[in-house]
């Protein structure tokens, strides 16, 4: 019959995804009144998880760069904005555990923020849709039951590959007088 043991280690004890859409609204600064949008393209998404309660927060920023044409699509200029954001998340937790351990807060961009829509509008405002998806996992301590064995294994004889015969001969022919 087998007995049980029980092993403390780290692992995975949530882990979850959210995918988000949202609306951001910029001024232009200078008199360029917008004629047409260009392109759109994001760069330098960056982010860090942390625990909030009994929840996950990622705070995290990137940078926009949207290009658009002005004078009656005769000049263009190029929009750069960093855009910060603070997602927070409903992680389900595995097995009982809870967030008040010590746990690490793994979050991955599986889908990095692309732009959906970019409009223009009145008073030298532009507006976009940001899309993305984030992964969270929780890593936390954790029990492992494991199934021991009660019999255990006898233990192999090792045999020496020199016989007692040769360790003799080798005794016999040792020169006593060789340091002499």
């Amino acid at each position: 019959m087998a007995s049980y043991k029980e092993i403390v280690t780290k692992a995975i004890i949530g882990k979850g995804k959210k995918h988000f859409k949202d609306k951001y609204t910029i001024d232009i600064q200078d008199d360029n009144k917008p004629t047409t949008i260009l392109g759109c393209w994001i760069i330098n998404n960056r982010f860090k998880g942390y625990k909030s309660g009994d929840k996950v927060g990622v705070d995290g920023s990137f940078d926009i760069n949207i290009w658009y044409s002005y004078d009656d699509d005769s000049k263009t200029a190029v929009l750069n904005k960093k855009i910060e954001y603070n997602d927070l998340f409903n992680v389900k937790i595995r097995d009982n555990a809870d967030l008040s351990g010590d746990t690490d807060i793994i979050v991955r961009a599986l889908k990095q923020p692309t732009c959906s829509s970019v409009n223009i509008l009145d008073d030298n405002k532009i507006s976009f849709d940001i899309e993305k998806e984030l992964g969270v996992e929780i890593v936390g301590e954790t029990k492992v039951k494991i199934a021991v064995e009660e019999d255990e294994e006898p233990w192999d004889e090792i045999v020496d590959d020199v016989s007692d015969d040769t360790l003799k001969e080798i005794d016999e022919n040792v020169d006593e007088n060789y340091i002499k």
